[in-house]
């Protein structure tokens, strides 16, 4: 498992019966966790009496309970910062775990020895975005909803990053793909992070088993002669790690060479030593 234990502003406290105790900077909050499915004793304090708690509905949704927790604060991660909300459907804005992917991708780029386009689809608030930006790249940073990429900015301004060659796109991923391909168009290196289940502009139908496999077959065509690494992150409960890799080895691998890899993500979680598994990432990375 790649684990994100890099992180000082953010912390799992514990986690069990369907639940993790989080500390985001100075912020504790419960949240639901549908793989924490071991019982607990809950012995931290922070269990009774934290800053927010998200309940689910019997019936769909549900709602928070806040204490004194601010509509907003920020969180760094090195010399990345990000604003924090709690939101609709238990969120806060940020996945922390994703930080093993931003280390990767900066890494990556630091290393080109030349200037890199970045392509960041389904980006959400953007710290893949301003993590890529942040290691001197040129960013496109595309996602369907308007307040999503307006907190992307946010984030930008906040790690120092409001001028940086971001352009920050509101758009249904594929159909931008499908245009940057007939503009001739071309990216160094692909992030995607595609939901689980959606629907397109059209009313049209995603579920990532049936709509992953022909979306990046689509972006491979906007890559250039020279990319760098494509990332593809899948919260998708029972799609192996191994199905992101072997797409990838497919699809870009098989023309370009190098090599793939592919894990779990993870957090530490303190109270037991153990990893939380979060979802799973598969990497393509010229040699």
């Amino acid at each position: 498992m790649w684990i994100a234990d890099k992180w000082r502003d953010y912390e799992i406290l514990d986690c069990g019966g369907g639940e993790k105790l989080e500390r985001w900077k100075d912020q504790i909050l419960v949240r639901p966790d549908p793989q924490a499915i071991w019982a607990t004793p809950k012995l931290n304090s922070g269990w009774r009496h934290p800053a927010g708690r998200y309940f689910r509905s019997s019936t769909g949704g549900g709602h928070w309970e806040k204490g004194k927790l601010p509509q907003q604060w920020q969180v760094r991660y090195g010399d990345l910062t990000f604003q924090v909300k709690p939101m609709n459907f238990k969120h806060t804005g940020l996945f922390p775990e994703q930080a093993v992917n931003w280390d990767f991708a900066m890494e990556k780029i630091r290393g080109a020895g030349r200037h890199i386009n970045v392509l960041n689809l389904f980006a959400y608030t953007g710290a893949a975005s301003v993590a890529c930006a942040a290691a001197g790249a040129s960013v496109c940073h595309v996602d369907a909803a308007k307040g999503m990429v307006a907190w992307a900015k946010e984030n930008a301004k906040a790690s120092g990053l409001g001028e940086a060659p971001i352009r920050w796109i509101v758009d249904d991923c594929a159909k931008f793909v499908e245009r940057e391909i007939r503009r001739g168009r071309t990216y160094d290196a692909i992030i995607m992070d595609p939901p689980s289940y959606g629907r397109g502009p059209t009313g049209e139908v995603w579920k990532l088993e049936d709509s992953l496999y022909p979306f990046v077959e689509l972006c491979s065509r906007v890559l250039s002669e020279r990319p760098l690494f494509v990332i593809i992150n899948s919260y998708t409960t029972g799609l192996a790690p191994g199905v992101l890799g072997y797409l990838l080895q497919l699809l870009v691998g098989k023309k370009y060479g190098g090599r793939c890899e592919w894990d779990e993500i993870g957090l530490p979680v303190t109270e037991t030593g153990l990893a939380l598994p979060c979802g799973a990432t598969g990497r393509w990375m010229a040699e």
